[in-house]
């Protein structure tokens, strides 16, 4: 009998190949999204068209406005920063497209949703090489918030031991591409952008990514290095 898991689920590149690998291992997925005050809803749409093509048990979306504190150019009306390549990304200090505790406020939500369906495993999407100076996505936290979430849980003073599954954590970018291919991940469906364009569309239907952001530029390079294109359209295109 597979085993239930909570998977966290953006609709991106990271978290698409991570339900790809839970189900790969025989996981029965959950799915959990949020629409927090981001920029857009494009990366929810994404979500959806993922969890419907994994069939996942159950797709989550749950609501909180972390634009009533800012802070972040996700979460405020401060400007995404743009570059021209991926070789003008510095890892100088935390870029302000960080969300102040993002991870933590998500992991604790998949954490009770984990209690409710008697879940022992939540997967997340996070990586250390190519994760953009983000503090929360560092393999320390995670030991941390596992430590925690088995104390402050009745499922965890029970003895039901809850593990934070990071498949992703020491792969670059190029080799997460890579893994969800050789799972049949059809990269199509997910969306990376942070900043796409408005009223930028194409075919009539489909937004343009911006290509320039953070995670554009992280992704295609991965993309490259991976020896394969991005089927996702960019304005570039």
């Amino acid at each position: 009998m597979s085993k239930s898991a909570i998977v966290l689920l953006s609709g991106g590149l990271d978290s698409t190949t991570v339900l790809a690998l839970a189900v790969s291992a025989g996981y029965r997925p959950y799915a959990l999204s949020f629409r927090y005050g981001q920029r857009h809803s494009i990366e929810l749409d994404a979500a959806r068209r993922v969890a419907a093509a994994y069939d996942v048990k159950r797709h989550v979306v749950a609501d909180i406005d972390l634009r009533a504190f800012g802070g972040s150019a996700l979460t405020s009306d401060v400007e995404v920063p743009k570059h021209d390549s991926a070789a003008d990304l510095t890892d100088e200090g935390v870029p302000i497209t960080y969300v102040p505790a993002r991870n933590t406020i998500f992991l604790s939500f998949a954490l009770a949703y984990a209690e409710t369906v008697e879940a022992s495993d939540i997967f997340i999407g996070v990586n250390a090489l190519d994760y953009s100076g983000y503090p929360d996505c560092r393999p320390e936290y995670i030991a941390a918030f596992e430590n925690m979430a088995n104390l402050a849980t009745r499922a965890g003073i029970n003895g039901a031991r809850t593990t934070i599954r990071t498949p992703l954590i020491s792969m670059s970018k190029a080799e997460i591409i890579r893994t969800g291919l050789d799972l049949g991940v059809d990269y199509s469906m997910t969306w990376s952008c942070y900043d796409p364009a408005d009223e930028s569309t194409v075919c009539g239907q489909v937004p343009a990514a911006c290509g320039r952001c953070d995670s554009c530029l992280l992704r295609l390079k991965g993309f490259s290095e991976a020896g394969t294109e991005d089927p996702v359209s960019y304005l570039a295109d």
